[in-house]
């Protein structure tokens, strides 16, 4: 499976990552699961064909809605996929869903919600309109369209600019707080309205996103290796990831990578 990625409209771009569109077709529904672990990106999934099942611990096996917003994850859900599998996938720059929700992000903390709960009836009618899209071009504009009504551009904030900074990896939440012009304390907080959690927490899930999206591209990769790439310490911090995030060891949830029925986050962009 690999999908098509778009560059928004020049007047998202700063709150707007991409949007990602992804079809997928199968012989037979057979309820398998797929691992989606948490990364640090906030998304809203648009799903204009067969519904999606997840699974975790929290809530057992539930059938997704048509749009689901996903806001600050940090547990894994596990997905099966029906016979026409369609998703577009509109990802957002740290504090961009912040700006388009206008709400606190910790209230959306590690759920996903029903689009139309928070968005209302016109991203029913965006679910309707891709229903009728015959390409994926087509199912990029329609969400396009959507956003542009939505979001305003704005220049970016220096808050903006350093949870940006730190989804690239490699700054300190020193610094971070000093390139957003705030003191420590007052990062924190601001990073807690608007991504949901704490620095320290958003680093680490970019860290732990990359070591898993390594071992979904490269299966053979050791996990060394992937600790000494993504810029861990020593295997056991790691270790020590894996086992929050997931809730398994690394080699339990390799695993289930190579069992998959699909790899999820193989071309996933962060």
């Amino acid at each position: 499976m690999v999908p098509s990625f778009y560059v928004p409209h020049p007047a998202l771009r700063n709150h707007i990552s991409h949007i990602m569109v992804l079809e997928a077709k199968f012989d037979k529904v057979t309820l398998e699961f797929s691992p989606f672990p948490p990364t640090p990106q906030h998304a809203i999934h648009l799903y204009p064909r067969d519904a999606v099942i997840v699974r975790n611990d929290k809530n057992g096996v539930q059938k997704h809605p048509a749009s689901i917003i996903v806001g600050p994850q940090v547990s894994q859900v596990n997905i099966a996929m029906g016979l026409h599998h369609i998703i577009v996938s509109v990802a957002f720059m740290p504090g961009g869903m912040h700006r388009l929700l206008k709400m606190p992000m910790q209230e959306l903390y590690d759920e996903p919600f029903d689009a139309t709960l928070l968005l209302g009836h016109e991203i029913a009618e965006v679910n309707e309109q891709l229903q009728e899209a015959q390409t994926a071009f087509d199912m990029k504009n329609v969400v396009e369209r959507f956003f542009m009504h939505k979001l305003n551009y704005s220049l970016l904030l220096p808050w903006e600019h350093a949870l940006k900074a730190q989804l690239q990896g490699d700054m300190s939440i020193e610094s971070a707080a000093s390139l957003a012009c705030l003191s420590l304390r007052q990062y924190e907080r601001r990073a807690k309205e608007v991504m949901g959690y704490s620095p320290k927490v958003f680093s680490r899930l970019v860290r732990f996103s990359k070591a898993y999206r390594l071992k979904e591209r490269y299966p053979r990769l050791s996990w060394t290796n992937i600790a000494y790439t993504c810029g861990y310490f020593d295997q056991m911090h790691l270790i020590r990831d894996f086992k929050e995030f997931t809730g398994s060891l690394p080699g339990t949830l390799a695993k289930q990578i190579n069992s998959a029925p699909a790899l999820l986050q193989e071309h996933m962009r962060i």
